[in-house]
């Protein structure tokens, strides 16, 4: 212990030649990267990754995109950790418990023992190159797990084997839908006591309305699990039970054949059978085979053919191969893996169209964005075509901009490793991409992108004259979620204003779910953000990464507004300035739209007699979208509301500013006239707890206005599904905790924006007032 206290002391000596680019060609070379290797328990130094792996660029066919996603708490982090460890990345396990994981590398991933943003990391299994990316399970951190999906060709789907689907699975299942992105799935934690294989499964095809293909049945069930059945190659495969220091390295693959167990064989049996069945009836050309060659003698199938066939049925999205196993107890994770490189695609059987329109030109799309203090924006992009180069111009299509990319590196975490190239297929980490954000798509010039139109045009793929380029249409950016609560933000001094404003600019940069704005009232800086522990985590990083001690205003909820009634009205603006003056008039009419589940949905449209110039169409849009953004009641966001353009009317001369302002003026206008409404976040609360603590809680939800749903058994627990407001859900997890001893968890998720009744919007307009 004093060896490593002594250890530690001249370390810190060292720590910042750490970050110095220069400290490879001075003394302190070997004490630097002997630091880095001995906090992070690699298994080799990150910086000699390209001696331990001969290829760099390796053949397409042979690279794996992949995410890790799940619920809370369902093994995502550890199951990554068992990956990096029996891959030979790293030489120690790591645990979430003890904060020593290679992904979950931030200050206060460490602290909660949760993880905030993704992070990637590549390594080699069986000569195929996985680039591998951990998300969060928090529905607050939710656009980390939609960027990234975004980018990946396939999934690993971490489930919770006595829990089944949660439901942050659901949500994270439905962005894989949404991206068309196929899944395995990882049934963990088979050793608890309450795991049960059939539970789960029917759980996703009830849930998640999947097509489950079972892979593997587990041999024993809680703490006597000790393998699984692989029902591929009829092969029992047993890890070593007897010593609690085991690793889960080592294991044995044992023909299912010399099984002595009658009652393990006879359902292994019957499970492959069934295997083989539902896989006939998903793919048309093993079913062909099947009929052809084998009929009803299932045993004689062979493993290869049945494998192959698993694939095409995965890939097209038609079922998801199931397996299990142990994340922490070490069990499972190398047929995963070995399941993830011959199941889930490669890059080039994904994204075609892309190949066909820019050929061997650069294409890349930029999918997240980090701040580092030395180097600046890190940006993360994933290469589509082509080939990026260090030291090369790069031409951003939705900036217009060609910036020059200085530096181009393989991620590993935290640790990158700089690199002179990179081929299509890959994600890679860029230096001096200034002005790229979340969602741009990189080209190598504006020449490759003009011809990337033409042969789109040619496909067509664009309609001519569309304004849509061929990249906007292929590479679409990340939909980012509107922020539901709120709050101001003040820094110690006004002399730290300016800091305040840098510091968010980046984490803005970073996380394009953190919205910032001032009112226009006080000045003061409003903080938006997706929930409590995301607007914490912000608060907590400035302070941290930045050296602000920021004050923090009462959290709010961004609540929205609507009409109640039809109304119309018209207005005129006569405005004299300077010599010239501008005059418009216009009628309009708004009315309730049904529509209020998307943040998003208001409508505007015109009377068929109503002709107008582009400009002045531009402008009268413009007018409206403005008002849009401050309703008469409490100025938040107006939600659900048509609007209709009766008739514009402008002199010749009038500047199209004056239009806008006009209609704005018009809109506040008929938005009173039309009556007022507030609409609350309604929350989807699933809650896991103890039978006996059931009633206390029921009546908590009550006195929060809330509605049960559903009242499930999930062995020896109850889960309440439940609808509450967001306004009463503040510090729900205190008092959850209290009332049930901490024996409880739970989850929320937005589910759509209701009416509050009359009398809680008038306590609320009361409150906002001052009243009471």
């Amino acid at each position: 212990m004093l060896h490593r206290l002594a250890l530690e002391k001249t370390l810190r000596c060292f720590n910042s030649l750490v970050r110095c680019p220069r400290c490879l060609r001075n003394e302190a070379e070997t004490w630097c990267r002997w630091k880095l290797q001995w906090k992070r328990n690699y298994s080799f130094l990150p910086d000699d990754v390209k001696s331990v792996r001969s290829v760099v660029n390796p053949d397409i066919s042979r690279i794996r995109n992949i995410g890790i996603m799940a619920h809370i708490d369902a093994g995502k982090t550890t199951t990554t950790e068992r990956m990096l460890y029996y891959s030979g990345y790293t030489r120690a396990l790591g645990d979430v418990d003890d904060g020593d994981t290679v992904t979950d590398f931030m200050v206060q991933e460490r602290e909660r023992g949760i993880t905030i943003q993704s992070a990637a990391v590549t390594f080699d299994w069986n000569e195929h190159r996985i680039n591998l990316i951990d998300t969060p399970g928090h529905v607050d951190f939710t656009l980390e797990v939609e960027r990234a999906l975004r980018v990946l060709d396939g999934a690993v789907a971490v489930f919770d084997a006595s829990a089944g689907v949660e439901a942050q699975t659901l949500t994270v299942w439905r962005q894989a839908d949404k991206h068309c992105v196929p899944r395995v799935c990882f049934l963990n934690k088979m050793d608890k006591p309450g795991a049960c294989l059939l539970y789960s499964i029917e759980s996703i095809k009830k849930k998640l309305k999947a097509n489950p293909v079972l892979l593997q049945i587990p041999i024993g069930s809680g703490k006597g699990f000790m393998g699984l059945v692989d029902l591929i190659t009829k092969e029992q495969v047993i890890w070593n039970v007897k010593s609690s220091s085991e690793d889960g390295r080592v294991f044995q693959k044992i023909p299912l054949s010399s099984c002595e167990n009658a009652q393990l064989l006879s359902q292994a049996k019957e499970a492959r059978g069934s295997l083989i069945e539902q896989v006939a009836d998903l793919d048309d050309e093993f079913a062909e085979l099947l009929l052809g060659e084998f009929g009803e003698d299932f045993d004689a199938v062979p493993s290869e053919k049945l494998q192959a066939a698993v694939r095409r049925v995965t890939l097209a999205r038609k079922g998801v191969p199931v397996l299990c196993g142990s994340a922490l107890k070490n069990k499972g994770v190398q047929p995963l893996l070995d399941a993830i490189t011959a199941y889930l695609p490669a890059p080039n059987e994904r994204h075609l169209h892309l190949a066909r329109w820019y050929k061997d030109d650069l294409c890349a799309l930029a999918f997240k964005v980090l701040h580092d203090k030395q180097r600046g924006p890190l940006v993360f992009v994933r290469i589509y075509s082509g080939t990026m180069k260090t030291q090369s111009s790069v031409h951003n299509i939705n900036r217009n901009a060609t910036e020059r990319m200085s530096r181009l590196m393989m991620p590993f975490a935290d640790q990158h490793v700089e690199i002179p190239s990179l081929t299509a297929g890959n994600i890679a980490l860029t230096v001096g991409l200034k002005q790229t954000v979340t969602g741009d798509t990189i080209v190598s010039s504006k020449a490759s992108a003009v011809a990337a139109e033409r042969r789109a045009l040619k496909d067509g793929a664009v309609e001519r004259g569309s304004e849509q380029r061929p990249s906007s249409l292929a590479l679409a950016g990340v939909e980012v979620p509107e922020p539901v609560f709120f709050c101001t933000i003040e820094p110690p001094t006004m002399a730290k204003q300016a800091d305040l404003e840098h510091a968010l600019k980046c984490l803005q940069r970073q996380d394009p779910s953190l919205k910032v704005r001032t009112d226009t009232d006080s000045g003061q800086t409003i903080l938006c953000g997706m929930g409590e522990l995301h607007i914490e985590i912000i608060h907590d990083r400035i302070r941290r990464e930045y050296g602000i001690e920021t004050d923090l205003g009462p959290l709010q909820v961004a609540y929205r507004e609507t009409v109640l009634h039809t109304a119309s009205t018209t207005d005129t603006l006569d405005r004299t300035l300077g010599d010239k003056r501008h005059v418009v008039t216009v009628g309009l009419s708004v009315s309730p739209w049904e529509d209020t589940t998307s943040s998003t949905s208001c409508d505007i449209i015109y009377k068929e007699e109503v002709e107008l110039h582009p400009d002045v169409r531009m402008a009268v849009e413009n007018g409206i979208q403005s008002s849009y953004l401050h309703g008469p009641l409490l100025g938040y966001p107006v939600l659900g509301v048509s609007t209709s353009v009766e008739s514009v009317c402008v002199q010749p001369g009038t500047s199209m500013a004056m239009v806008s302002a006009c209609v704005s003026r018009c809109m506040l206008k008929v938005l009173r006239q039309a009556g007022g409404q507030l609409l609350e976040p309604l929350m989807s609360l699933e809650i896991t707890l103890e039978e006996g603590h059931l009633s206390s809680v029921l009546g908590d939800l009550a006195q929060r206005r809330g509605a049960i749903h559903d009242i499930q058994s999930r062995h020896d627990n109850k889960v309440v599904l439940a609808s509450v407001p967001l306004a009463e859900m503040m510090g729900y997890s205190t008092v959850l905790r209290t009332l049930t001893s901490g024996n409880a968890t739970f989850s929320l998720q937005l589910s759509s924006y209701e009416a509050m009744s009359p009398q809680e919007q008038s306590v609320l307009l009361h409150k906002m007032a001052g009243l009471s």
